[in-house]
């Protein structure tokens, strides 16, 4: 090779030197390259700032051998002399170290192994990205989700204790209260304690939390309603069904309340006999984000058009009232075989209004 050739190609050399080396420095993220050896060729001026070292401490120098040691990390040998060789790339590779001068610091490693056209020596890219202070954060978020939620649990047991008490009270007093009607009155309000408190518990057993999953939670709360207001002396059965269909909590708690001021309304006025194959029918229908919610019974029947009139009862209003926070629509169907109590949001397509085969009985 003559002189000029050789000039020539030292000075494509440098040039080429100094552009990788520009290339890294203009990383953010720590950066370091190493020969096939694991010694260091270059490093980025980030990786100078963050572990607080200067080139003449690193270029040149076996990697474990960095800042006296420091490097000398099982996690990283184990990425650098078996995973890489294995398959030339890694991502997201978590390493913790405590550095004597930096502490404790967790980082993500990028890793990847560059062949050349030419010649058998290969080289190395480590990126390096310090996410100390991201997981820290994760830690005290998971912390203070664990303190909400055994906040939440501390809160729904006083509030369940609260109502159970409430209602215990107005028991006591509709049975030392002289007037028959006042008497219906606490009697009326004890149920809906008792209401309020049997949605909440369902709604706790089926996770507060995100979606409710419907039709589990309606049965569980038509379970707890049938139990306490229709027992063993009553020939109703109350069955629950749906096609699935998610809420979050807050509708879920809504609808909830509805299926027990319907129900209530059943068990009042469409069974004056109690007689045997009395049924009320609590269904949940989905139709993309529409759903319907319905509650019929094969009793006596009631006057259509019930939930329009003025002088409806307190039942009647609450039902009423949440509908229209759901900005659902409410209609009511009554007839010589009984009374059909709906509650819809959107429009359904005819085929999707046709009541599911399935019903498990409560």
């Amino acid at each position: 090779m003559d002189t000029t050739s050789f000039s020539t190609q030292f000075t494509a050399l440098e040039d080429a030197w100094a552009l990788a080396q520009g290339i890294v420095d203009t990383v953010r993220e720590p950066v370091l390259v190493l020969d096939k050896e694991l010694r260091v060729i270059a490093a980025s001026r980030s990786f100078y700032a963050a572990f607080k070292v200067t080139p003449e401490e690193t270029q040149g120098r076996l990697v474990y051998a960095l800042g006296d040691g420091q490097w000398d990390i099982p996690a990283l040998r184990v990425l650098l002399e078996k995973i890489i060789p294995e398959r030339s790339e890694i991502e997201g590779y978590e390493v913790e170290h405590e550095f004597p001068d930096l502490g404790h610091r967790t980082m993500c490693l990028n890793a990847r192994k560059v062949y050349y056209a030419h010649g058998t020596s290969t080289t190395i890219i480590l990126g390096i990205e310090d996410i100390t202070a991201q997981r820290v954060l994760e830690r005290e978020k998971d912390e203070l989700l664990r303190m909400k939620d055994t906040l939440m649990a501390e809160l729904e047991h006083r509030v369940a204790n609260s109502l159970q008490i409430i209602a215990s009270i107005l028991l006591m007093k509709a049975r030392t209260v002289k007037s028959e009607e006042t008497r219906l009155h606490l009697q009326d309000a004890r149920e809906r304690v008792m209401s309020v408190a049997a949605v909440q518990q369902q709604l706790h057993a089926s996770g507060s939390a995100g979606l409710i999953d419907m039709v589990p939670y309606l049965t569980r709360l038509s379970q707890s309603l049938a139990t306490s207001m229709i027992g063993d002396t009553r020939p109703i059965v109350l069955k629950v069904t749906g096609d699935g269909g998610f809420a979050t909590s807050r509708q879920a708690e809504s609808l909830g309340l509805i299926v027990t001021e319907l129900v209530m309304n059943a068990l009042k006025h469409a069974f004056p006999g109690d007689k045997d194959g009395s049924l009320i029918v609590v269904a949940y229908q989905t139709a993309g984000t529409d759903w319907k919610l319905s509650v019929s019974d094969n009793g006596v029947g009631k006057p259509d058009g019930v939930f329009a009139q003025p002088k409806s009862g307190l039942g009647t209003g609450i039902v009423t009232a949440i509908s229209q926070q759901l900005d659902a629509k409410v209609e009511v169907l009554s007839g010589p075989t009984g009374t059909s109590a709906s509650v819809t949001y959107a429009t359904f397509p005819p085929s999707a209004m046709q009541p599911a085969a399935n019903a498990a009985a409560i």
